[in-house]
């Protein structure tokens, strides 16, 4: 409390020297915080343990069967794939925080940042599972045989606040299409200008006609896209992260000793649940698979499956494919580096830099730049694809949907030459604010995604594919004017 009393007062005395852009910063700043500790965190934390018990620890005993259904076709072949469907998501929160917040988060809360990122994962997966099944049972029928759906979708049919979901619709397409697209846009540019001398102009012009090639492409191109190109980077980078764990195998005790010990050691915090350990590692799971916050579900509910349980178990193996898998790979390479590089002066990405070149020469700083362009521009289709699913959602007509995909490719362009950290500032508080809201409403809604879950479950012990009838779910009956995209085809 002391240090939001003295941060307060920081930011009255920056208005009173007429320092308007630096008091916005430190406002937004502290807001995101606030938020982030004293709201999101006690929410992600209790909301998914409180479905975790409720669905009996399943979005963890069901990883190998969720494994096996992302290889399932799509129940039509005009429709999108669940293996598609993910990676459209994939290719939103595999970015560059997987680099470079994963390397703050351990240069802050030292290597028990990393334990508190998994417990994260893993509670956080039981979130996704409700909020990624819940998208599946609301989702409605395009007239090309495509699906979409979302939060917005489940807030106006199964809440009945049309105006609430009217809201966190624009938030998405502002905060995802054009806030964090600008950011991923500069990141990019940053890199290949430090990287290669390259101007940010040409950057900026390579980069909308790519961008631009795939988002007028509509969900089909997008799918496309997202389906080779989200395996191809996780495989690349991975495997340079593999060669480095082998080569320093002697290492790994000792690395994993770390981790665990600095989880619970009272210099990984100041003292109880929110010490910098905790803190950052909680927060930088987060960030990174976005379980709970109302964004997934934007993309899972395109998925033509048989069940809305079945997407609902992909996605919670995306939580770990991503945090466990993807941020634990930058952890684990930056911690064996040793302390002298991620406990240094070094920020973010520098500490991936200097990490990767003291393990596999000076070549490394043109392959994370590539890595961090590959899971930029992932970024930047994923993120749009969320945009455009809440523009469709706000019927504005499809000259609206051509106005929006101009206006995020302008974004893209004044990400690549701008300085954009205000923004940044700003959208940390809308993510927030958006992800308080759907975790709110997962507390209403998620009896619903555990009624489909239990009937998911009786049907696969009775031998069965389980098939969706909304009229065997109990939790369901007051909604069946509501559940339109089940109908027999």
């Amino acid at each position: 409390m002391g240090t939001i009393i003295q941060t307060i007062h920081d930011i009255g005395n920056l208005l009173g020297q007429k320092m308007y852009a630096d008091a916005f910063s430190m406002t937004t700043g502290l807001l995101s915080d606030t938020i982030y500790t004293y709201l999101l965190i006690p929410l992600l934390l209790g909301i998914g343990l409180f479905y975790t018990f409720k669905i009996k620890g399943g979005q963890i005993t069901n990883i190998g069967h969720a494994i096996k259904l992302i290889s399932k076709p799509a129940e039509d072949k005009n429709s999108i794939s669940p293996f598609k469907a993910f990676t459209i998501s994939a290719a939103s929160h595999i970015g560059t925080g997987n680099i470079v917040g994963v390397a703050a988060a351990v240069s802050i809360g030292g290597p028990g940042a990393v334990f508190w990122m998994w417990v994260t994962a893993l509670i956080g997966g039981a979130s996704s599972f409700v909020e990624n099944t819940l998208g599946q049972v609301f989702k409605e029928r395009n007239p090309d045989g495509t699906f979409k759906g979302g939060p917005a979708f489940y807030m106006e049919k199964a809440l009945g606040k049309p105006k609430l979901a009217a809201l966190f619709s624009v938030v998405i397409a502002v905060v995802y299409g054009i806030n964090f697209n600008a950011m991923q846009a500069n990141t990019i540019a940053a890199g290949f200008n430090s990287s290669f001398g390259l101007d940010k102009k040409i950057v900026a012009f390579v980069l909308i006609i790519l961008a631009g090639l795939i988002i007028f492409g509509g969900l089909r191109r997008i799918a496309d896209v997202t389906s080779l190109l989200v395996p191809f980077m996780a495989i690349i980078y991975m495997a340079v992260v593999l060669f480095i764990v082998i080569k320093n195998i002697a290492l790994v005790p000792h690395m994993f000793g770390l981790i665990f010990k600095g989880a619970f050691s009272l210099k990984a915090g100041f003292g109880g649940l929110f010490g910098t350990a905790i803190l950052n590692g909680i927060r930088r799971g987060l960030f990174s698979n976005e379980a709970g916050m109302g964004a997934v579900p934007n993309a899972s509910a395109v998925a033509d499956v048989s069940h809305p349980a079945k997407q609902g178990l992909i996605q919670a193996l995306g939580v770990y494919l991503d945090t466990i898998l993807v941020c634990s790979a930058t952890a684990f390479v930056v911690i064996l580096s040793g302390e002298g590089i991620y406990a240094s002066d070094l920020k973010g990405l520098e500490i991936t830099q200097a990490a990767l070149a003291n393990e596999v020469g000076g070549w490394s700083n043109y392959f994370l730049t590539f890595c961090v362009l590959m899971f930029a521009f992932s970024s930047i289709v994923g993120n749009y694809y969320y945009g455009e699913n809440n523009i469709l959602k706000l019927n504005f007509g499809k000259n609206a949907l051509n106005i929006y995909r101009v206006i995020v490719l302008i974004a893209v362009i004044l990400g690549c030459v701008g300085d954009f950290s205000i923004v940044w500032n700003t959208g940390d508080v809308f993510m927030g604010i958006m992800a308080v809201i759907n975790l709110v409403v997962l507390i209403f809604l998620g009896k619903i995604s555990v009624g489909v879950y239990n009937d998911y479950m009786k049907q696969l012990k009775e031998g069965k594919d389980p098939v969706f009838n909304p009229g065997d779910v109990k939790e369901l009956k007051p909604y069946m004017d509501k559940i339109t995209a089940w109908n027999k085809k």
